[in-house]
């Protein structure tokens, strides 16, 4: 399962970012900047309209808005 496909208010943990094809390589190490490593709980706040669009989600003690490609990258499985 990707994050893009978690519901709000569900914790996850991050098991890897997996690339798709044609993305920049850049996106990868952005992500693990930011707190999206292996292990980290991650959890869904809120999601745009309709579930499209920016997906709001909680890393540690901080808070940040993905564009959906951006989530289907990073592989998620339930606590």
């Amino acid at each position: 399962m990707n994050l893009k496909e978690a519901s709000p208010g569900v914790k996850v943990f991050v098991k890897k970012i997996a690339l798709a094809i044609g993305v920049d390589g850049d996106i990868r190490g952005q992500l693990e900047d930011i707190g999206f490593l292996p292990g980290e709980q991650v959890e869904v706040l809120r999601k745009g309209f309709w579930g499209r669009g920016p997906i709001m989600v909680r890393v540690g003690s901080s808070t940040f808005a993905l564009r959906e490609s951006e989530a289907q990258m990073i592989e998620v499985e339930p606590l």
